[in-house]
């Protein structure tokens, strides 16, 4: 069969480009976590791009997951010259504007991040699974990642050092539940961490319908502020199924640390034993940076360091693409075994 995917427009032109390539990305890496044998090839209909997959007919569980992709709007069979179109299967546990009503300078694009959780959970020991996963961003800012794995049905846990982004994130979010009139517990704690300290925490219980809640069939969302570096010790040992972060790009001013290193090189070597921690066996973690200020081997082999190992091989190896002048952004994936 051939299956036609319509990627999503974009208003700037320069960033549609390289829509074609990230759309295109996301489809392979989905495939492989279906081990579907299928040749994929970007064409135009109609004055219009499309992904056009080859392959044999996909079973219930392969066409959910194929058809959950970020990058595209219109899903078809191709029959002839002429296109079916067919219902795509998208977990919407929230409204879809979760992630995409906060605006701030800086914030990384939704649909990017949603490209970010479905190949890493792609590469995961937890590809196929249906359940909710516990996903963990180390570095949310405002939370778009916790609540584009919110909007899917996930459980997500942030943690971030700015009290500021942590009140903006809460205040948010407590006004967007409100709204919606969604079901909801919202309370907030004080862990003590195993070596001293402690770590602030405001905790959302929630369900999408008042029964659910009542049942207890519902998920949380989770913001901690603290150190990135102690991760492991405000959440325990392999207590997440993946890590989705986006690096700071550097992009005001990148000096040298130590040694010759970068603040961000130096960062990595001291938060990467603990994100290898809080990882559970078979979890995959995914992090784009800014290849300006940070180099892809740098990154890679600092993860190696830890003991991860990094996706090197396609359709995980390459998602560079120019974001703005001073980013040209990029994607590493890497598994825990």
């Amino acid at each position: 069969m051939r299956y036609a995917f319509e990627i999503k427009p974009h208003a700037n032109a320069r960033y549609a480009l390289s829509m074609n390539k990230l759309a295109l990305r996301e489809c392979q890496c989905l495939l492989f976590s279906i081990n579907a044998h299928a040749t994929v090839s970007l064409q135009e209909l109609a004055g219009t791009r499309f992904i056009i997959v080859e392959t044999e007919q996909l079973d219930e569980q392969g066409w959910n997951i194929l058809s959950n992709q970020s990058g595209v709007s219109l899903t078809a069979v191709l029959e002839g010259e002429w296109l079916k179109p067919l219902q795509p299967c998208r977990p919407a546990y929230m409204e879809a504007d979760l992630a995409q009503v906060l605006k701030y300078k800086g914030k990384t694009n939704a649909d990017f991040t949603l490209m970010m959780l479905h190949c890493a959970k792609a590469a995961s020991a937890f590809a196929r699974d249906s359940a909710p996963l516990t996903i963990l961003d180390p570095v949310c800012g405002r939370g778009t990642t916790l609540f584009c794995a919110l909007q899917e049905g996930n459980n997500p846990i942030g943690i971030e050092i700015s009290k500021k982004d942590i009140h903006e994130s809460d205040t948010y979010f407590e006004r967007y539940l409100q709204f919606h009139r969604y079901k909801h517990k919202r309370e907030t704690l004080s862990a003590t961490l195993p070596d001293g300290g402690h770590a602030e925490e405001i905790r959302y219980q929630l369900a999408n319908n008042a029964d659910r809640y009542k049942k207890g069939d519902g998920r949380y969302l989770r913001l901690l502020h603290g150190d990135t570096a102690q991760a492991d010790r405000m959440l325990g040992s392999e207590s997440c199924h993946l890590l989705i972060g986006d690096l700071p790009y550097g992009v005001q001013h990148a000096p040298k640390g130590v040694k010759g290193k970068s603040p961000l090189e130096q960062m990595l070597h001291q938060v990467f034993p603990a994100y290898y921690q809080v990882l559970k066996r078979g979890g995959a973690m995914a992090l784009a940076f800014n290849t300006y200020t940070l180099k892809r081997e740098t990154l890679c082999a600092a993860m190696e360091n830890v003991g991860f190992r990094v996706m090197a091989e396609p359709p995980f190896d390459d998602f560079s693409h120019w974001v703005e002048q001073a980013v040209n952004r990029d994607m590493v994936i890497a598994v825990k075994e």
